[in-house]
């Protein structure tokens, strides 16, 4: 290709939205992966795409906010470009409540979120019916939000590829020469270049491991309790995850915690208890020490820009993120969150 508008370091979840949110705009772009698209954490098999709860609302979750509204018309545009499908549902999320207090407290978000979530979606609290598809709840009582989305990461990332490719970007796996802006957004690696001789680490990895069952769930809202994200994909899976694990041996090794997981799984929702583990995986999630992603330019490196820390909301939060970094990179515009920028991290 000729010489490219701008080079983008990674091919996991950040680092192809942000190409593609760049190309979409006419950049000639080219990606440059190290290993392989979604080598890092963004390989994955959860893709839960959950809101923070409605209430102490700040920046963090007024920008995941409006990346999760813009999602559903987001990924269908990556859909539409290149063909191939994300497996993107906004099918929405159930959760038990516990107790009283929790009850009250989740009636009282009923009405938070009809103010913060702009009517757009609903933070509903409604009776347990004891279908299979539900958590049991001491109280009776479920909570039901609409804005919850799943897509499979996997699949999210192939999509991206085919509209990318669909746009004339080039994607190199290895080396390449770089020339103009760049983006970096190479996870855990990234975080550890980004520390280099400061005193304090700007993050860290903090280990995941997540199963997905073979099981028919169709378009069926997904299920967290005790800790434990159980979602339905649109390919005939159901994904469990996951594990956060500060210390470990073998980064991509699954283990009995692994397996503890799905035992979880199959006793909160026994419709799984014959469902067969059809997949394993394991990877480090890139956190920052401020636990927000990191935004902005790399300081000290002109024209080197960082896109980081996508943690456990990664996905989530792409969309605007993408869009967000192209504004400042190709338009010069910066609309970063204070939260988000690099030295928020420093």
């Amino acid at each position: 290709m000729a010489t490219p508008d701008l080079t983008v370091h990674g091919a996991g979840i950040f680092g192809l939205s942000i190409a593609w949110a760049a190309a979409r705009r006419g950049a000639r772009v080219r990606v440059i992966e190290a290993v392989a698209p979604g080598a890092g954490s963004s390989g994955g098999i959860v893709g839960a795409l959950a809101p923070h709860v409605p209430e102490n609302w700040n920046s963090k979750k007024a920008f995941q906010l409006e990346s999760l509204l813009q999602a559903r018309d987001w990924w269908a545009d990556v859909h539409s470009a290149g063909g191939t499908d994300p497996l993107y549902a906004r099918s929405g999320r159930l959760q038990p409540i516990a107790d009283l207090a929790t009850l009250a407290l989740a009636r009282d978000r009923v009405e938070t979120a009809k103010a913060l979530w702009q009517g757009r979606a609903e933070w509903q609290v409604i009776r347990a019916t004891g279908a299979a598809w539900e958590p049991a709840s001491p109280t009776g009582w479920l909570i039901h939000d609409t804005l919850t989305a799943r897509l499979h990461p996997r699949a999210a990332l192939g999509a991206l590829l085919a509209a990318l490719a669909a746009k004339g970007a080039e994607v190199v796996i290895g080396e390449a020469t770089t020339t103009g802006p760049q983006v970096w957004a190479t996870g855990y690696a990234g975080l550890l270049a980004l520390s280099d001789g400061r005193e304090r680490a700007v993050g860290n990895g903090v280990k995941g491991q997540a199963a997905s069952f073979r099981f028919e769930a169709g378009a069926l809202p997904q299920v967290f309790t005790d800790g434990l994200h159980i979602i339905p994909h649109g390919d005939g899976t159901v994904a469990v995850g996951s594990t956060s694990e500060r210390e470990w041996e073998d980064a991509h090794s699954t283990d009995a915690q692994l397996e503890a997981l799905i035992a979880k799984a199959r006793a909160a929702l026994p419709c799984l208890a014959d469902a067969p583990v059809v997949s394993r995986w394991a990877g480090l999630r890139p956190r920052s020490r401020s636990r927000a992603p990191i935004l902005g330019d790399w300081p000290g490196r002109a024209g080197h820009f960082i896109a980081n820390g996508g943690f456990k909301i990664g996905f989530g939060m792409a969309p605007k993120i993408a869009e967000i970094m192209a504004d400042l990179v190709l338009e010069g515009r910066d609309t970063i969150p204070d939260d988000f920028r690099v030295e928020a991290s420093l």
